[in-house]
């Protein structure tokens, strides 16, 4: 038996050879094969070795870190100012002093808490029902906290709220 015949012939338009996919369609085809855990497991990864950095190389002694660019720009204190001070006193179990380096931390920690396990549980097994969008007026609440904080922080009758001064007398 002879193999079918194949031989293009003269009016057909040659076959255009197919181009090798680009580097960004291979890597979007490499994170798209990934398992959904991959993405809350290497943040929260990020996250442990960024809080056993802040407690091994402290953030208070100059050229550690950079300044915070808000700060350096305006010469005001931004809502995160003190957060990385926050968490290297939190990794030394000083409460108190961290709670002094960022209040807003500590009153957001539960919510960041919640929304990281909620979406680590879900990539492991996702919800039967979509899940209800976070309500909006939680979302401006939120927002206005965040800005009352920023502005408030920078004034003087509130200097308690500044990075490193004790909330409370005797602290």
């Amino acid at each position: 038996m002879h193999p079918p015949h194949t031989h293009q012939s003269e009016s057909d338009p040659p076959e255009a050879p197919t181009a090798a996919p680009s580097w960004t369609d291979r890597l979007r085809q490499r994170v798209d094969a990934l398992p959904p855990v991959v993405w809350p497991a290497g943040l929260g990864a990020l996250g442990l070795l960024g809080a056993t950095l802040l407690h091994f190389v402290d953030p208070n002694e100059p050229g550690n870190y950079p300044t915070c660019p808000w700060l350096l720009l305006t010469g005001t204190f931004c809502p995160g100012c003190g957060t990385m001070r926050a968490i290297a006193l939190t990794t030394h179990l000083d409460i108190t002093g961290a709670l002094s380096m960022n209040p807003l931390l500590f009153l957001l920690a539960p919510y960041i808490l919640w929304a990281y396990t909620r979406w680590f549980s879900w990539t492991i097994r996702p919800p039967k029902t979509p899940p209800k969008l976070t309500p909006g007026w939680f979302l401006w609440g939120m927002l206005i906290v965040i800005n009352a904080y920023w502005l408030l922080r920078n004034l003087p009758w509130f200097s308690f709220l500044a990075p490193g001064v004790p909330l409370l007398p005797g602290w």
